[in-house]
């Protein structure tokens, strides 16, 4: 981290939403769903250890954030309803994430359509 990487000013955790509520201090506000922190977590089970290694996230829809530890001044870990909790969010890659969120999201919806999954809607809370 070196002093331009934004950091947040508030992360507030919706659970009835299941949103991630993030604003920094450059002014840059994102609301993450949890499925969609999930499939993008920056841990070795979703990206691999290296290019090509990346494993495609599915059936994420009804994840939830069940908590979520402070990783020094750099990063949140959160834990997920599915048992995965090895992705740690520095505050970079959470701002990257949400600088490209829509993008990003079309690109994994793409994947899921080119691997033959179905996305189905989250099941309200």
């Amino acid at each position: 981290m070196n002093n331009s990487t934004p950091t947040p000013t508030e992360i507030k955790l919706h659970q009835k939403s299941r949103i991630l509520e993030v604003t920094f201090d450059d002014g840059a506000h994102f609301n993450f769903t949890c499925e969609f922190l999930r499939v993008h977590s920056p841990s070795a089970e979703v990206r691999g250890h290296g290019p090509g290694q990346e494993t495609l996230q599915v059936g994420k829809e009804d994840v939830e954030i069940t908590k979520i530890e402070p990783i020094g001044m750099y990063a949140i870990k959160p834990f997920f309803s599915d048992g995965h909790d090895s992705g740690i969010f520095s505050w970079n890659e959470l701002h990257k994430l949400g600088t490209h969120q829509e993008e990003i999201w079309k690109d994994y919806l793409k994947q899921l359509e080119n691997a033959g999954h179905e996305r189905v809607a989250p099941t309200p809370n």
